[in-house]
């Protein structure tokens, strides 16, 4: 996965973008010294490595603004960056740019309860925003099992969604306006603080487009009363094929929880060592929780508990308080981190049909024995969105690749059966080589040519999104 070759014009000027960044901006605001710009040499997709230009952290629209026309005017590309938890390579430099962190940018700058939104600087994390509002009982939906550190500039580049998104929708569905900082250093508002904005909706071209367009600096965000009560049961099966086809008919049947949630054995496995949840042995594991008054939470549970014991379930456990409850969810929100103590792994997140389920699982273990890498399955069931976790060794010669040769083949298997290439975690460097699966050349000629137009010189992110012998294409066209 080749990054682009620095363009030594623009390593020769290095001293003078430092220089005129650090006029122009308050002290500590520039990075420029190497063993400071290492931490940012990658997102969490630490594979691939790359040391930026230059780092800088603004603190405020009209600092990203000034960095915007300055690299503008100079040429130079720039790398927007949140948190640092893209598992897709969003935020990773490529030698000639600057990284423009928002991590400072986290303040809350309005709270509307009669409207029902707040409005926030986009470096906040994603969880501190139900933070701000949780006392007065409301809280903000979506949520990234990386929400604890994601900032919010990330989950609107990303379109992030979390487990209870099958309910609430992902960012785009709790998305209302934001203020976003152009190429150039124009500052623009788009939406608002309303359920639907005048003209075309560029807000919709904004989120989920991976900080190709603009830095987004504030952002709009809807947020909704708290639910009266929740209840999860947690369901076991004999096999992966068997917990899917549950999903499937838990779907069809009309019931809407606000999460379905799937696990397999080896995520069990790992999950009990790291958490000790308490899971039943089996081969695969459902979370489904539901929402509303005890009524209605009894109802809900008792069509879906009919429809798993159609499914012959090894176990079925309904929680009986909220101790039992966060012990249920204790090891899916642990499965990520528990996986990572015991192997490198690939996490992927192509998305389909939920009918689907059985047939593509059977396929990820159909690749899992022909490339010889075990497969650790757990994600959104209730829409389809896949995590299977390519397990490898980053120590061992030649797995890598191999992984990265199975995910690929994973992503062309969802694209197949009627889904997509990313769900939550974005294209990135990961999928840009991929993106001929799912588009035609006219899908993504059309896709650069809205690039074109918000960003004509190709100085926002680079390499990413696209195959890049087109962007690199657009790029040199450019200058």
């Amino acid at each position: 996965m080749d990054m682009p070759v620095p363009n030594a014009a623009i390593m020769s000027r290095k001293v003078e973008v430092v220089r005129r960044l650090s006029e122009a901006l308050p002290d500590n605001t520039v990075i420029h010294e190497p063993n400071e710009t290492r931490a940012y040499e990658c997102d969490a997709l630490t594979a691939y490595k790359c040391a930026p230009l230059a780092v800088v952290l603004p603190s405020s629209t009209e600092e990203v603004a000034t960095i915007l026309r300055i690299c503008h005017e100079e040429g130079v590309p720039v790398v927007p960056r949140g948190s640092g938890t893209s598992l897709a390579g969003g935020a990773l430099p490529t030698a000639d740019s600057v990284i423009l962190g928002v991590a400072r940018l986290n303040e809350v700058i309005e709270t509307n309860y009669d409207d029902r939104y707040i409005r926030v600087q986009s470096g906040r994390t994603n969880l501190s925003v139900t933070g701000a509002v949780e006392e007065d009982g409301f809280f903000y939906a979506p949520d990234p099992s990386s929400q604890l550190a994601c900032a919010i500039a990330g989950n609107i580049a990303m379109n992030s969604g979390g487990a209870h998104c099958l309910k609430y929708g992902v960012t785009t569905n709790n998305l209302l306006g934001v203020t976003m900082v152009m190429m150039d250093g124009t500052v623009t508002e788009i939406g608002g603080a309303h359920l639907d904005a005048a003209g075309y909706d560029l807000l919709g071209l904004i989120c989920g487009s991976e900080g190709q367009l603009g830095v987004v600096t504030e952002a709009t965000l809807r947020i909704l009363p708290k639910p009266e009560g929740a209840r999860p049961v947690l369901i076991g099966f004999s096999s992966n094929e068997v917990a899917g086809a549950c999903v499937s008919d838990i779907i069809k049947a009309g019931v809407l929880p606000v999460a379905i949630e799937f696990m397999d054995r080896p995520c069990i496995r790992a999950t009990e060592a790291f958490a000790g949840a308490g899971y039943p042995d089996c081969e695969a594991l459902l979370i489904v929780e539901v929402e509303g008054s005890d009524a209605e939470i009894d109802e809900q549970l008792g069509k879906i508990k009919k429809i798993a014991e159609s499914h012959d379930p090894v176990e079925l456990r309904e929680s009986g308080s909220p101790e039992e409850s966060a012990r249920i969810w204790l090891g899916r929100k642990s499965a990520f981190g528990a996986m990572g103590q015991i192997n490198d792994y690939i996490c992927l997140d192509g998305t389909i049909p939920v009918n689907e389920l059985p047939k593509v699982l059977g396929g990820i273990r159909d690749l899992s024995q022909r490339y010889g890498l075990e497969v650790a399955n757990v994600f959104h069931a209730g829409d389809g969105n896949m995590h299977p976790l390519i397990l490898f060794d980053a120590n061992k010669e030649g797995d890598l690749d191999k992984a990265e040769e199975m995910g690929a083949d994973i992503l062309r298997l969802c694209v197949e059966v009627g889904g997509c290439l990313t769900g939550e975690h974005g294209v990135g460097v990961e999928k840009r080589d991929l993106m001929t699966a799912q588009f035609t050349p006219d899908d993504i000629e059309a896709q650069l040519g809205i690039k074109d137009v918000f960003d004509p010189a190709w100085l926002l992110n680079p390499a990413k999104v696209f195959p890049l012998a087109s962007t690199e294409t657009r790029r040199i066209a450019a200058e």
